[in-house]
């Protein structure tokens, strides 16, 4: 007598079905991502579609509708920057100089995952704000930012009233020379705005402006913290202290994240 199959052996059957398909597709963490596709999709057919977009290079981020970051479940929508995992450092740097009762601005906010992170962390009351010039990233951030969202092109973004009030400004401004948009990962390349990702001729044209004018709505003793690559660290640290800062390089050699920390004296 044949044993009656289960839900759970269906479910199972259809892991590993998920599984050998992604393998296929080259994808080094083809289990993990069949269970997080499997998780997230409501039905076979949901399967069956999600896979065939990861199979297709899809980032799996926007394929199951989220990203896990600094333990939160980040909702990402397609087209939008999805949150690396080293810029869980900057985070962690964030909420080592953040105060009681901080105000707390994510410039060039994506999804708002670094503000989301940083004022779930924080003590007392938190006054949240974040910005974007790409109108996707800021439906999204809508949703995942407990705070203020505005959209528009850096501080010209924000309320008036945050000028010499923000206690850390997060800002992960693109950093990639625009000659080398090319040699990123085709994840990134194809599926990710390119205004978050194209710094300009150097890399370091948008951290050059956020630079120059985060003094003005920092608070005295405030701090600015920027991600950006280890090549350009000095040329980084050169451009806050030329807009008044006192900066200081930061790095995790295990996630290869290097951040740039600026205090308003």
């Amino acid at each position: 007598m044949e044993r009656a199959t289960t839900p759970g052996d269906e479910r199972a059957r259809l892991a590993e079905d998920v599984t050998v398909r992604l393998r296929k597709a080259g994808c080094v963490f083809a289990e993990d991502e069949a269970e997080l596709i499997l998780s997230a999709a409501s039905s076979p057919d949901e399967v069956d579609a999600m896979v065939t977009r990861r199979a297709e290079g899809e980032p799996l981020e926007h394929v199951v509708g989220f990203a896990e970051f600094h333990g939160l479940r980040i909702s990402v929508d397609r087209g939008v920057f999805v949150p690396r995992r080293r810029t869980e450092f900057l985070v962690r740097e964030a909420a080592a100089l953040a105060g009681r009762d901080p105000v707390i601005v994510d410039l060039c906010c994506g999804a708002g995952a670094l503000g989301a992170a940083l004022a779930a962390g924080a003590s007392g009351h938190v006054e949240l704000h974040a910005a974007d010039i790409d109108p996707a990233a800021v439906r999204c951030a809508r949703r995942n930012v407990p705070g203020s969202v505005h959209e528009g092109d850096l501080f010209d973004a924000l309320p008036a009233d945050l000028r010499g009030r923000i206690d850390i400004l997060l800002a992960n401004v693109p950093y990639v020379p625009s000659g080398e948009i090319g040699l990123l990962p085709s994840e990134a390349r194809d599926h990710e705005a390119r205004v978050a990702l194209d710094g300009g001729d150097d890399g370091l044209g948008v951290l050059r402006r956020v630079a120059a004018e985060a003094a003005a709505w920092l608070s005295p003793g405030g701090h600015l913290l920027s991600e950006t690559s280890e090549r350009q660290a000095l040329a980084a640290q050169a451009a806050f202290a030329e807009g008044g800062l006192e900066p200081r390089i930061a790095t995790d050699e295990d996630w290869n994240a290097t951040v740039i920390i600026g205090r308003n004296p």
